[in-house]
């Protein structure tokens, strides 16, 4: 476990660092599900990878991002994040998410994002 949380802690920090898509291409399977909430998941590093973009392109402020928690478990890893930022389609969002990752092979394979979609 000790690799483990050494990986999400080294995937953290490139987030903090504003180095997503760096993070997203060192820690993520070519065949990575990624699902928010209980919407259809998004399959695959390539179309995962334009969600990613999207959603960074529109991003106008960026006011904080920070990982409130990290847990390990076995081949899971779970991060409470709060993040507070202006979208430019969204508007203005602030809302904790805890974002749920299963690993094989020093790769997440699957993500999936919890959070309150009224409020977020």
């Amino acid at each position: 476990m000790d690799k483990l949380l050494n990986n999400i802690q080294q995937l953290n920090q490139l987030v903090l660092q504003g180095q997503s898509l760096e993070a997203f291409e060192q820690y993520y399977d070519e065949q990575i599900v990624m699902q928010e909430n209980a919407l259809p998941p998004t399959v695959g590093k390539a179309a995962n990878r334009q969600r990613e973009l999207d959603f960074y392109s529109n991003i106008t402020e960026l006011r904080t991002i920070q990982a409130l928690d990290v847990t390990v478990g076995d081949n899971v890893t779970m991060v409470v994040w709060h993040y507070d930022y202006t979208h430019r389609e969204w508007g203005k969002k602030n809302y904790t998410q805890v974002s749920v990752q299963h690993w094989r092979d020093d790769k997440i394979v699957r993500e999936q994002f919890f959070y309150d979609s009224a409020n977020s």
